[in-house]
């Protein structure tokens, strides 16, 4: 049986790959990540995939979208609650993708312990029954070993989930700091 496999990273594919493959299920990686900027970012995450897909006979398709535009216009009203459209958007579109062609479809993102499981699968069996089967799997056990070996084998490893303003969070307490930093030097200098 063949399942797509939303795809965010390759280090996060290494935690279902596996897994997937030892219940006889062959996972095409689908790449679909509208919400990763900026563009070396998501050119650095897409091509490190597409270089490790078929060194272990893995086919991947990809749906082209650096969606910077779309993505701030869906969610600048509420940046704080930006993940559920980030979810909703992109297993809404492996979905549809899915639908079909292929028997049944599943994400990487359920693979991190950064992220909201439970808002995931929900999004994920909400496009379900409008589409075709949502295999579920918590792959979140396995993601650090995952993570291990992507570095073992030299991956790209990202250093926040991928839209601007997870890594403007990423920063923040640096930002702080720099800020806190710049005033005192400021207010030195005036006073």
């Amino acid at each position: 049986e063949r399942v797509l496999l939303h795809t965010c990273c390759a280090p996060c594919s290494l935690s279902c790959i596996d897994p997937l493959r030892s219940e006889g299920i062959e996972p095409v990686a689908f790449w679909y990540n509208p919400n990763i900027h900026p563009w070396k970012e998501y050119q650095a995450r897409r091509d490190c995939l597409l270089a490790y897909a078929p060194t272990i006979g893995m086919e991947v398709r990809v749906q082209e979208d650096y969606g910077l535009k779309d993505f701030v216009r869906h969610v600048a009203g509420d940046i704080d609650h930006r993940c559920a459209y980030c979810y909703e958007h992109r297993l809404e579109g492996t979905a549809k993708y899915a639908a079909g062609t292929l028997a049944a479809f599943t994400s990487t993102l359920l693979a991190s312990t950064y992220q909201n499981h439970e808002a995931i699968a929900a999004a994920a069996e909400m496009y379900a029954r409008q589409t075709v089967e949502f295999l579920y799997r918590d792959f979140r056990s396995n993601f650090r070993a995952g993570n291990q070996r992507a570095r073992e084998l030299g991956f790209y490893m990202q250093k926040y989930c991928g839209c601007v303003f997870s890594e403007a969070d990423r920063y923040q307490k640096q930002i702080d700091r720099d800020r806190a930093k710049f005033d005192a030097e400021e207010a030195a200098r005036q006073g």
